[in-house]
């Protein structure tokens, strides 16, 4: 094994704290949500779901990430390297189609009140979150499609913490050109709709919460809706960043990594739930219950 140093341990310790407390966190939350009454709410269903999501996502990523900081470098064969690529993107696929069908579910609760319940049923609410799923992992299988009809003869290091897109595909040694088109045509149903869409539901939404009369209740529909920007601000900045953005060195695009898929996943619970009094209501709960009896 190689020589490690003590920057790279303090790198692997901190990155390892931050990857067992975001699965730690999340997988709370995720049973607090499910275990409540409130947890029938469609937004706590998207919720638990973008959690889930992300757990799988630092799960695929984080582990190896530290292997690679530890032994200065591992090897992973190509068949490995592109399934691990494969659900990567798909989990990140399918967070950004969650987001957006939140986005959908904040629009109609501030901006079609009267007729939420009756446009957001529960058949409609776990069809959206179905093909979330499906869409997100279908859409990234034509992508892993592209990636198998490249040919890589050499050389055979990747200058990355993990199997990402981008990186693995600069190892093939066959034109690429038409892949990267193939691949921006792509980032449009994946990267840039979701993201259109947010904006738009977001902008009817702002444009309601202005109209409101009570203070009161603007104060709240901002609250609610601000930590989901902050979340999609955060992912889909970090994705253009890495994939839509040519000219990004390749050291910018681990360091953006790096927050995307180890800082992200451990905030994004505190952002969306922490918050809610709800949630910080189960907690305490708990709380004071293992407190009494410890």
């Amino acid at each position: 094994m190689a020589d490690t140093s003590d920057g790279e341990v303090e790198t692997v310790i901190g990155n390892t704290e931050a990857y067992t407390a975001a699965l730690f966190i999340d997988g709370v939350i995720i049973v607090a949500v499910s275990t409540r009454k409130f947890a029938a709410s469609p937004m706590y269903l998207f919720i638990k779901n973008f959690l889930c999501s992300e757990m799988l996502l630092v799960t695929l990523v984080v582990p190896n990430m530290l292997r690679v900081i530890w032994l200065n470098g591992a090897t992973i064969s190509i068949p490995c390297c592109i399934a691990q690529s494969y659900l990567y993107c798909a989990s990140g696929s399918t967070e950004s189609y969650l987001l957006s069908a939140m986005a959908y579910d904040r629009y109609l609760a501030i901006c079609k009140p009267l007729l939420y319940n009756k446009i957001m049923s529960q058949n409609l609410q776990h069809s959206l979150v179905i093909f979330c799923w499906v869409l997100g992992f279908m859409s990234t299988l034509i992508t892993m499609g592209f990636v198998t009809q490249l040919k890589f003869c050499g050389p055979n290091i990747i200058d990355h913490y993990f199997c990402d897109l981008a990186p693995f595909v600069d190892l093939a040694c066959s034109d690429t050109s038409s892949f990267e088109m193939e691949i921006l045509i792509l980032s449009f149903p994946i990267m840039v709709i979701p993201f259109i869409l947010v904006l738009v539901s977001y902008s009817c939404v702002v444009i309601t919460i202005l109209r409101m009369s009570s203070i009161t209740g603007r104060k709240k529909a901002f609250s609610t809706c601000s930590s989901h920007l902050s979340v999609v601000t955060i992912y889909f900045g970090s994705l253009i960043i890495i994939y839509l953005i040519p000219s990004s060195s390749q050291t910018l695009n681990k360091i953006v990594s790096v927050l995307y898929t180890v800082v992200t996943p451990l905030f994004n619970p505190f952002i969306y739930t922490i918050r809610n009094k709800e949630i910080r209501a189960v907690i305490r709960k708990w709380n004071n219950y293992l407190t009494a009896n410890t």
